[in-house]
């Protein structure tokens, strides 16, 4: 593998009208209509609540410093640990490869000039904000203490913290999770542009289809499991209490027949991007097309299956369990699909070594380890031993923080010139995706030793010789959070000062690569008609040609 040549240098300017400029105030953002623009929203969205989940795991780190942890009492312990999961997985993770990168690309992928509803795509923004509100209430009004799980009857019946705001808004904001499922579904099936057939689409659209398929299947689910865990405490219900002939056992089955699959409407996006990234910085096509695009299904579909798994140790059947265990390993076969033919992809390739593919390869790395480890878990024998131990910490976060977290600043860093129309600083962007890595690694890593010596999750203390592992993971996480702290400060740097990136900087076969940087209103000029096959580069990379072609677009020869 050797690094591409030099790509020749042209001059561009800005498009003089483009979805940034095409009117001023306030107002224009908050009613707008643009697919584009309501993705700008959700960006600023979600960065928020990635630094209001992200405050409280500086705390729970610095806490855990030392083995009685100075910092909190153990009640307040409870509440961080529990805010930082609903604040980082319902209201970030879930939300920010699909509505940011997919809100933002998926109607210029097909050659559309927006999606299918866009004023219901503006109100599933207003829905999440709603949403956020009451969880943010929730925060600032006693906290909650009940784990991001809200196993009952903790949630239900002992819990004296805020849980049912919380319980609330993450009902409501179920349904801006729903609403942009069906906007991806509809908007694919019936916007694509002329020669645009199914095989042909990016594996992007692939994944999101698929993860949008999870959205409106699952997520009513723990809408609905969750409100009646609401209505429990506050009408003094029975559905899971046990002294009125309710069953807590029942809520876990309900709750991770969505949340599993859930952890698929997180990665599988992530995976769509790294799809992307790989054939243009390889500068090939993707290996297996065909087996990449069905492996999202696959996901998709065994990803229903297999939420027992989390229930081994409730004194389910030998059977049962055995079962679920089977269906376990089963859902790993279309995840390594994907790892292996993105390496098949990479062999032999013209590699080019920026920033986006940094990313990349850290998310193929990080999230192989998340999944092996995985199947540690889904091991009936070894589950007895490791179950709700910092190994599971380390796992999950491997797959959501290693995967899902890298799969999106990767796509942020690559569509930024198209988002942006400018282009930011190159070296600071590659020393920020190593920085991540090390970072990530070493905070995470040292969690799977612990879990597997027998320290438990979600408790405030622990025995003196944990204590050097727990420094070092502490100390991971303030390289981790520089790894954090950059992309955002020189991306917002670069939409002032950054220089004008044209439309195809990389360059790349996607059709939204053949409309000016930052996009008109309405995408394309004209619409487009696709000839081409998807990831068909040229013969001559070095040249940055791309095939198929549209009308010219401004400031570019």
């Amino acid at each position: 593998m050797s690094q591409t040549q030099t790509l020749p240098t042209r001059s561009y300017e800005m498009p003089r009208e483009h979805y940034l400029n095409s009117s001023y105030g306030i107002r224009s953002w908050l009613l707008t209509t643009d697919h584009k623009r309501i993705a700008l929203l959700y960006l600023v969205s979600v960065t928020f609540f990635f630094f209001v989940g992200g405050v409280f795991a500086t705390m729970i780190r610095i806490h855990l410093l030392t083995p009685e942890g100075a910092l909190v009492s153990p009640e307040t312990y409870n509440k961080l640990f529990t805010m930082h999961g609903v604040a980082m997985i319902f209201f970030f993770l879930i939300p920010s490869i699909p509505a940011v990168l997919g809100n933002f690309l998926i109607p210029q992928m097909i050659g559309a000039k927006d999606v299918a509803f866009p004023r219901l795509n503006l109100l599933s923004w207003y829905i999440y904000i709603i949403g956020g509100c009451f969880a943010l209430y929730s925060f600032s009004t006693g906290g909650l203490d009940t784990g991001w799980t809200f196993y009952t009857p903790l949630s239900s019946i002992y819990s004296n913290s805020a849980v049912t705001p919380a319980v609330l808004g993450i009902f409501i904001n179920g349904f801006s999770s729903i609403l942009t499922g069906l906007n991806f579904i509809v908007t694919i099936h019936t916007m694509r542009a002329p020669g645009m057939t199914w095989f042909r689409l990016p594996l992007f659209i692939w994944s999101h289809y698929a993860t949008s398929l999870i959205m409106v299947l699952g997520t009513p689910v723990v809408a609905i499991t969750l409100l009646l865990a609401g209505l429990e405490r506050m009408l003094h219900l029975g559905f899971f209490n046990p002294a009125m002939g309710g069953d807590p056992i029942l809520f876990q089955h309900l709750f991770w027949f969505y949340s599993h699959p859930a952890v698929y409407i997180m990665v599988l996006p992530a995976m769509g991007v790294v799809s992307e990234i790989i054939p243009t910085f390889a500068r090939k096509p993707i290996f297996g097309y065909s087996f990449v695009a069905a492996s999202s299904i696959a996901i998709a579909v065994i990803g229903f299956l297999v939420w027992a798994h989390h229930l081994f140790m409730t004194g389910m059947s030998a059977y049962s369990a055995l079962a679920f265990s089977f269906l376990s390993y089963l859902v790993a076969i279309p995840s390594a699909v994907k790892v292996f033919n993105w390496t098949a992809t990479l062999y032999k390739g013209s590699i080019s070594w920026d920033a986006p593919m940094l990313y990349a390869l850290g998310f193929i790395g990080l999230f192989t380890i998340g999944g092996l480890t995985g199947l540690f878990l889904a091991c009936l024998g070894l589950d007895m031993h490791i179950h709700d131990t910092y190994f599971v910490i380390a796992h999950f976060h491997y797959i959501m923080v290693g995967g899902a977290v890298m799969g999106y600043i990767g796509g942020l860093h690559y569509w930024w010139p198209k988002i942006s129309g400018k282009v930011y600083p190159e070296a600071l962007s590659r020393f920020a995706a190593i920085t991540l890595f090390l970072g990530f690694n070493l905070t995470f890593f040292p969690q799977f030793i612990l879990g597997y010596l027998g320290m438990p999750r979600r408790y405030h203390s622990y025995p003196p010789e944990f204590q050097v592992l727990n420094v070092l993971s502490t100390a991971g996480a303030s390289i981790l959070a520089l790894g954090y702290l950059l992309p955002m400060a020189y991306l917002t740097w670069s939409m002032r000062y950054g220089k004008v990136a044209g439309p195809n900087p990389w360059p790349a076969t996607g059709l939204e690569w053949k409309t000016t940087s930052p996009p008109p209103t309405e995408n394309f000029p004209v619409t487009p008609v696709v000839d081409w096959e998807p990831y068909d580069f040229p013969n001559r990379p070095d040249l940055g040609l791309t095939p198929g072609t549209l009308a010219p677009v401004p400031g570019d020869d």
